[in-house]
């Protein structure tokens, strides 16, 4: 329990640094181009030899078929819809604020879920949505004079990405769920870089970015953006619950925001933290029953 534990929160908390990276990376004149290029490419490199060497030394684990790798490669072009959507919303906006609009997929994935289901959304269901958006309001710090400084642009990259990321979800059980984590990220994660090098060719690999400073970005942003949060989640989410674990994904909003100050010197101010405690409460409270619903079983499993 304590490891899954563990491993849920790392992989929160590397998701959560990586709007900083991407700033820095922009900071030393890299476009969006490179960073979301460099991130899928290397992150490819990466879970595929991971996936050959568990081949080599391993004989454990299901195949997947044709249609169903084709299925996650199809899919993995949401996940390339996110980071460009998010990462063009950090060049435009601070990266306290891009975090935040990105977390909208909460509410988002609740309304989706009604909309798809065809069943109206419960009061607690409603006030999680209410509380987000309050708490998003406070965190934006909306009510100050500096917000209308914020790019509209960049606020509406943000709720793309977050549109895409609650379309991700919803899709992501869909295929795969046999597989290795390993092999069903680098299925995801190569329908990304197929999207990705269609829409920015990449032009980083001879024009000599990657000896400028690039390759670095690059393989930070794919070890923590693209290998350590899916392989991580797979381990430790089946071990702690669907309900616990998005509780301790929501250690990614406080810090991406705590690493924009201390790293990026973005002012902070105390009303914009309390608006972060709001997001996080009402993101602990949506998940309260699938907590509870998810220790009742297991005790009448035990008893039998």
């Amino acid at each position: 329990m304590f490891r899954g534990i563990a491993f849920v929160l790392l992989g929160a908390c590397s998701f959560g640094i990586l709007s900083t990276f991407v700033k820095l990376a922009y900071n030393e004149g890299f476009t969006l181009g490179d960073v979301t290029g460099t991130q899928v490419f290397f992150g490819l490199i990466i879970l595929w030899v991971i996936v050959l060497l568990r081949r080599l030394f391993s004989s454990r684990g299901n195949s997947a078929s044709l249609k169903e790798a084709l299925q996650l490669v199809a899919m993995g072009t949401s996940t390339g819809m996110v980071s460009m959507f998010y990462y063009k919303c950090v060049q435009l906006v601070p990266a306290s604020i891009a975090i935040l609009l990105l977390m909208q997929f909460t509410w988002m994935s609740l309304v989706l879920d009604s909309i798809l289901k065809r069943k109206l959304p419960t009061p607690l269901q409603i006030g999680t949505v209410l509380l987000v958006l309050l708490g998003t309001a406070f965190a934006g710090n909306v009510f100050s004079s500096s917000f209308q400084d914020i790019s509209l642009t960049g606020i509406g990259f943000g709720i793309l990405a977050a549109l895409c990321y609650t379309c991700f979800l919803m899709i992501n059980g869909a295929a795969g769920n046999n597989m290795h984590p390993a092999t069903k990220s680098a299925l995801l994660i190569t329908g990304a870089c197929i999207l990705i090098f269609l829409i920015f060719p990449p032009i980083f690999l001879i024009n000599g970015s990657l000896l400028n400073g690039l390759f670095k970005w690059g393989l930070v942003l794919s070890v923590f953006g693209t290998v350590i949060p899916p392989l991580f989640f797979a381990y430790g989410i089946p071990r702690i619950g669907l309900g616990l674990s998005a509780i301790l994904s929501s250690a990614e909003l406080p810090v991406a925001v705590l690493m924009s100050s201390l790293i990026l010197q973005e002012e902070v101010v105390p009303v914009q933290w309390f608006g972060v405690l709001l997001i996080l409460a009402a993101i602990v409270l949506s998940n309260l029953n699938s907590i509870r619903k998810k220790g009742k079983p297991a005790q009448k499993l035990t008893a039998a």
